[in-house]
């Protein structure tokens, strides 16, 4: 008589917020399907949902909210986790039936919930999961996250409260892990942490043995490290520290990618100042230009705050004159949001909602005329290319200089019936043919 295997419980999955929190997410579904669980496509074929949240600025409180709520009507049985869960009453409030809430980075908690919920069938013989883990992403490219919480106390911010002080890995479990990713086939790591350059300072860069040799854990050594896998290693979050400078090299002999994610958030010293930015007195204009001349590839990609308590149209207009000068490639603007619990709430002289729209819209326009003037640089020459995805006739993918989701694209478009020589996660080489305000435009070369 054959007996009937039983049916694995199957998990939701919402995910929202920075790439920090998607790393937390593939982590936790990792160690469900390890233990026999299986995820589920929609909310109809769940026995039960997690939703990983985000509490940054209002708006992403209320995108997760919203989240819960839906996922509350479709299902009914829901799980809340990530950075909003740390302020556990404010989801209550609204949505007083969730099962239970946790706050970020508490796996075990997560689990705990499910197992109470929904106790596993695992088939230790039997279940198996890829060597990389379950990610969310595509499988060409992969999050790498370094290390967890912030040293750094910005008055805007409340992510220390909710994610603690820095806590980096041992390099050798770091670099374990990207071998792992890149046998799998990951061709692109980006590298994430709250702040990358201060990685295994709370460590005091304890050294550890990889591939025969002594590796320190510090950003200059873990970025060297990273660059011998033969991946696109690609950087996120770095502030301007002078040791960065180290790293510009390694770009520099082709090991890296030309490429810096730096939130400088504003240009007016005060501001800097009262915004208690790290690296705050860095004369960082100047250290752009000396990194372009060393390297004029570079890409540089950063957001700002406009709107702060106090700003005045002065300082506004300085911040507009550095981004004249700086030629950012990549950047991001947000205006300011009094998330409570940040400590520039109590600040004097809040700056009005319409005038902090028309700057946003003034820094935008400005942004945008300064990214179509770079990218116009670029065509007419021939680049490789990171294949995203392959549509009909026309494919999608990123430079260098591009990273997913928050820069631009290039779209190559085929002849007729040569869609198929390309599939996500290709190289291709390429003749940049166009530009816009944030996309290129290509062909295939040959």
């Amino acid at each position: 008589m054959k007996i009937a295997k039983p049916r694995s419980p199957k998990i939701g999955f919402v995910s929202l917020g920075c790439p920090k929190a998607l790393v937390d997410s593939e982590r936790i579904l990792t160690q469900l399907r390890v233990q026999g669980y299986e995820t589920a496509s929609d909310y109809s074929g769940a026995d039960l949902v997690i939703v990983n949240t985000c509490g940054f600025i209002d708006s992403a409180v209320d995108e997760s909210l919203d989240a819960i709520g839906e996922a509350l009507a479709q299902n009914g049985k829901v799980i809340v986790t990530g950075c909003l869960g740390a302020q556990p009453q404010k989801i209550l409030d609204r949505h007083p039936q969730v099962l239970k809430i946790t706050g970020p980075q508490r796996y075990e908690e997560v689990l705990a919930a499910v197992h109470e919920q929904l106790p596993p069938t695992h088939e230790p013989f039997l279940d198996l999961v890829p060597a990389q883990g379950i990610k969310l992403t595509p499988r060409h490219y992969a999050y790498l996250k370094i290390s967890e919480g912030c040293n750094h106390r910005c008055s805007f911010c409340i992510i220390p409260s909710m994610r603690g002080d820095l806590v980096s890995r041992p390099i050798g479990e770091v670099m374990r892990e990207a071998e792992g990713l890149v046998r799998a086939g990951v061709k692109e790591l980006l590298v994430i942490s709250q702040d990358t350059s201060a990685y295994g300072v709370d460590l005091k860069y304890a050294a550890q043995d990889w591939r025969g040799r002594e590796r320190r854990a510090r950003f200059f050594d873990l970025s060297q490290a990273l660059s011998e896998l033969g991946v696109w290693v690609r950087l996120h979050y770095v502030y301007p520290y002078p040791h960065v400078d180290e790293v510009i090299a390694l770009m520099g002999e082709g090991r890296l990618l030309p490429y810096l994610d730096i939130p400088f958030q504003h240009a007016s010293p005060r501001i800097l100042k009262l915004m208690k930015r790290p690296a705050a007195a860095e004369n960082t204009l100047s250290r752009i230009h000396a990194w372009r001349k060393s390297l004029p590839d570079l890409t540089i990609r950063s957001t700002f705050i406009v709107g702060f308590p106090g700003e005045t149209d002065a300082e506004f207009d300085t911040l507009l004159q550095w981004m004249e000068q700086a030629q950012l490639d990549r950047v991001g603007c947000f205006e300011y949001s009094a998330v409570a619990g940040a400590a520039a709430n109590a600040l004097p002289d809040p700056v009005p909602a319409e005038v902090k729209a028309e700057r946003h819209a003034r820094f935008m326009q400005l942004a945008a005329r300064t990214s179509a003037a770079r990218l116009a640089r670029k065509v007419g020459r021939e680049m490789r290319v990171l294949v995203d995805r392959v549509e009909g006739q026309q494919a999608t993918a990123r430079t260098e200089g591009d990273a997913p989701e928050v820069d631009g694209v290039v779209h190559i478009r085929h002849p007729r019936g040569s869609a198929h020589k390309l599939k996500a996660g290709d190289w291709a080489d390429v003749l940049i043919t166009g530009a816009d305000e944030y996309d290129l435009e290509a062909k295939p070369r040959g």
